[in-house]
C-alpha cells in the first residue's frame, strides 16, 4: 500500500511546463472564494474577480441606468437616422435663432441651422474622441506602467521620470499650443493629443497595480518554479493588476469628452464642418440672451453624456473593489 509519508508521492508529477501550472492553479485557489450554488451552497468552483463584479454590477441601479443610456448614445452615434432625418449642415438664414415649430423642437441656431440635428449629431465626434482617447491611453499607458513596475531598476526610474515630464504640462495650455498648428479638421488629432498627455496617469495606476501583484505569493512561486518573465507577466502578473486600470479608464472616459469640448470651444479642438457639441456651445455662448435654446440643448447632452460615463466608471469601481462593498 502507498505510504503517505513518501515524498514521491506527495507530489504527483507535472510534466513539462507543469511546475507553473501548478503555480496558477494554487494561485487561484487562494485568490478565489468558494461559488455559491442557487441554494446557497458551495459548488466547490472557484469564484473570479470579474463575475463577482458582474453579480455586483446586475444589481446597481446606478450602473443599469448609465450603461443605458451609453448604449443609447452609441445608437445614435452610429445611427443617428434613427431619429432625426434633418441634415445638421443644412440651413437657412431665414430662421435664424428661431424657437421650435413642428419637426424642428430645438429651434434654430443663428445660421439657421436644426439645433436637434446638429444635437444628435455631435454625439458621434464626442463619443469617438472619448472612446479612441480612453482605448490609447490604456493601451499606451497600462504598457509602460506594467513594464515599469514589472522590471523595475532603470527602466522603472527612466519611464517614470518621462511620465513625470507629461505630468508637468498643462492639459488646456498644451492644448491650445499643440492643437492651433493643427489644420485637420477629423477628430485624430484631438484623440492624438488626448492620448499624449493622458497616458502617465494611467502608467502610474498600473505600476503600482503590477507591483503590488508580483509581491503575492503565486508570483513568486511561479518564478521559484522556473517560470519565464512573459509568462509570469501576461497569466499571472497582468490578470490580477487590470482592474484598477479599468476603472480609472473609465472613469476618465467622461473627463475626455469634456475636454474635448472644451478644446472646442476654445477654437483649437474639432472644427467646422465637423459637428461638434463644443463648437455649437462656442457659437451659442454670445447669443444666451437672445436665444438660449441654442446653448441648452448641446449643454444638457454633453453633461448627461459625461454624467452618465462617470456613474459607469463609478459602478465598476464600487464592484471591482471588495473594500467598498
Amino acid at each position: 500500500m502507498p505510504d503517505g509519508n513518501d515524498p514521491q508521492q506527495a507530489v504527483a508529477p507535472t510534466g513539462a511546463g507543469g511546475s507553473t501550472d501548478l503555480a496558477m492553479g494554487e494561485a487561484e485557489t487562494l485568490e478565489r472564494p468558494p461559488g455559491r450554488g442557487p441554494d446557497g451552497g458551495d459548488t466547490g468552483k472557484p469564484r473570479s474577480l470579474w463575475s463577482d463584479a458582474w453579480r455586483e454590477l446586475r444589481r446597481n441601479p446606478v450602473f443599469i441606468v448609465s450603461a443605458l443610456l451609453i448604449l443609447f448614445l452609441v445608437v445614435i452615434s452610429l445611427w443617428p437616422q434613427l431619429i432625426v432625418s434633418t441634415n445638421p449642415l443644412s440651413c437657412d438664414l431665414g430662421k435664424s435663432q428661431q424657437g421650435r415649430e413642428p419637426g424642428h423642437p430645438f429651434g434654430y441656431d443663428t445660421q439657421g441651422c436644426d439645433v436637434y440635428a446638429r444635437t444628435v449629431y455631435g454625439a458621434r465626434a464626442s463619443v469617438t474622441v472619448g472612446v479612441c482617447a480612453t482605448l490609447g491611453v490604456a493601451l499606451l499607458g497600462g504598457l509602460i506602467g506594467g513594464l515599469a513596475g514589472f522590471f523595475g531598476g532603470w527602466a522603472d526610474a527612466l519611464l517614470s521620470r518621462a511620465a513625470d515630464i507629461f505630468f508637468g504640462i498643462p492639459v488646456i495650455l498644451g492644448g491650445l499650443v499643440f492643437l492651433s498648428v493643427v489644420t485637420s479638421t477629423t477628430v485624430w488629432p484631438v484623440v492624438g493629443f488626448i492620448v499624449l498627455l493622458g497616458w502617465p496617469q494611467i502608467a502610474r495606476i498600473a505600476r503600482g497595480a503590477v507591483i503590488t501583484a508580483k509581491e503575492n505569493d503565486y508570483v513568486q512561486a511561479a518564478r521559484a518554479l522556473g517560470a519565464s518573465n512573459r509568462r509570469m507577466l501576461l497569466r499571472h502578473v497582468a490578470p490580477n493588476a487590470v482592474a484598477p486600470v479599468i476603472v480609472v479608464a473609465t472613469i476618465a472616459l467622461g473627463t475626455y469628452i469634456a475636454l474635448e469640448a472644451t478644446l472646442s470651444f476654445l477654437g483649437v479642438g474639432l472644427r467646422p464642418p465637423t459637428v461638434s457639441w463644443g463648437i455649437d456651445i462656442s457659437n451659442a455662448a454670445s447669443q444666451i440672451r437672445n436665444a438660449p435654446h441654442m446653448l441648452l440643448w448641446p449643454a444638457g447632452a454633453l453633461s448627461i453624456t459625461v454624467l452618465a460615463f462617470i456613474m459607469l466608471g463609478d459602478a465598476v469601481r464600487d464592484a471591482l473593489d471588495p473594500k467598498l462593498r
